[in-house]
């Protein structure tokens, strides 16, 4: 893909007043700016000081310029960035100058989006820049960076090369069958594509814990009235969120508190409590609470210890949604007597707790973290929904791939759901994008990036 021919600019730092601001621009035009403004070019990559002046050659400010030509610049375009003093009104009256220029105003994202279209970034990178800048944990931002630096986008392209020759050897063999190429494949078929989807398991499975660190954890209380849920919730965020008094029913709606968990962004909703009512308020709040579950990635089902789980919590195990983990909590050991942490048990996890000490509270936190895939997340990358849902379609593929090869169905049936696994993965970098989704990409970014 070419560069565009127009020029644009764009305030590359944050609203507000700070001790330097900066105007990016970016295009063919970029070395004029740099004339009407600050009077010539300065060698490139390298800061000289200089006064930027207005049309009439009035001072607006005076700061550094740097010039970064083309092809080695962010955007692959010639770059200039104008560092002035970062007030509101003079980064403004700088940008106007620059906009009389023949130059126009960046839409979102629209210097990260250039430097995708001239190959300075393929699109899982270019998602990083922004998930970089929205990173919330440290985490999170080591995560982002890894995927700028191409880690994700390695995997991906290996993937794809393994695939690329396993079909080029199977087309071969299709269009030159007299050539014995069909006897000489027949063995190795199998097991090179089981390598293949076995690396891209594992693919798949950092990636979840990648989308995990990037959109959070959602954990839902569940349980019956006054039982703790609103008390383990003030707990866990370590503010009093929630009411919390002796009266049944006082939670009507859902309450949402975000905070870390070593390092991992978790949002807590707090439910009303579950029971028969005859208040329409209370049943609209019970309404909510199990809609607020259909959301969850985890789902916490409060008790009180001293009567433990019953029929009503065995109903509610099992309407918790397919896809969430779920751990009975069984609050107010400090009355039971009960042992805090984790606890033997069936399929579904227990953990005594008291909100009220704060016993077990540490093991409830490292078993969420655990069931997030913490414990084996060295050197995740970051990763979106739309690289998840690539990665299953790529699944999706590989596994009718295998199943034509065991039914010896034909080499054509086998080479197609290959190519149909290259182009999901291409998807994930950029080779195979429509306009639609790049425009609705980098829409999401900020104005400067």
């Amino acid at each position: 893909m070419s560069a565009t021919a127009d020029t644009i600019a764009a305030i590359a730092t944050p609203p507000g007043r700070g001790g330097i601001g900066i105007v990016r621009v970016s295009g063919p035009a970029a070395a004029e700016v740099a004339e009407h403004l600050a009077g010539g070019l300065p060698r490139p990559r390298r800061a000289a000081f200089r006064s930027f002046r207005g049309a009439a050659g009035e001072a607006l400010d005076h700061g550094l310029v740097l010039f970064f030509p083309a092809p080695h610049s962010c955007t692959g375009e010639d770059v200039i960035e104008l560092h002035g003093h970062g007030g509101p009104v003079v980064m403004d009256m700088l940008l106007e100058r620059v906009l009389t220029c023949g130059v126009r105003l960046a839409q979102p994202g629209e210097f990260s989006q250039r430097a995708y279209l001239n190959g300075k970034l393929d699109l899982a990178q270019a998602e990083a820049v922004a998930d970089l800048i929205e990173a919330g944990t440290r985490e999170a931002a080591g995560g982002a960076l890894r995927s700028l630096r191409g880690e994700f986008s390695r995997r991906v392209a290996e993937l794809r090369t393994a695939l690329i020759g396993l079909q080029a050897e199977l087309e071969a063999s299709i269009d030159f069958p007299d050539e014995g190429g069909e006897v000489a494949l027949a063995s190795p078929v199998a097991p090179r594509l089981g390598a293949v989807q076995a690396a891209l398991e594992a693919l798949c499975a950092q990636a979840r814990r990648g989308s995990l660190l990037r959109e959070g954890l959602t954990v839902v209380l569940l349980g019956q009235p006054n039982v703790g849920k609103s008390s383990l919730l003030n707990v866990l965020a370590g503010n009093d969120l929630a009411i919390v008094t002796a009266e049944p029913g006082t939670t009507r709606d859902v309450v949402r508190e975000h905070i870390a968990l070593a390092g991992l962004p978790v949002q807590i909703l707090d439910t009303a409590g579950l029971r028969d009512s005859a208040s329409a308020v209370e049943r609209e709040g019970i309404h909510r609470a199990w809609r607020a579950a259909e959301t969850a990635d985890h789902v916490l089902l409060v008790v009180d210890d001293r009567a433990g789980p019953g029929e009503s919590e065995r109903e509610t195990l099992q309407r918790c949604p397919a896809g969430a983990a779920c751990t009975v909590v069984r609050n107010k050991i400090d009355l039971s007597g009960g042992a805090p942490g984790l606890r033997p048990s069936g399929a579904t996890p227990e953990i005594g707790v008291s909100a009220l000490s704060g016993a077990g509270l540490d093991a409830l936190r490292a078993h969420l973290s655990a069931s997030a895939g913490r414990d084996a997340e060295a050197g995740v990358f970051l990763a979106r929904r739309r690289h998840l849902d690539a990665l299953e379609r790529t699944a999706a593929a590989l596994a009718a791939a295998r199943a034509a090869l065991e039914g010896e169905t034909g080499e054509e049936l086998i080479a197609e759901e290959l190519r149909h696994a290259q182009r999901a993965l291409g998807e994930i970098s950029g080779k195979f994008t429509s306009e639609d989704l790049l425009g609705e990409i980098f829409a999401s970014f900020c104005i400067g990036k």
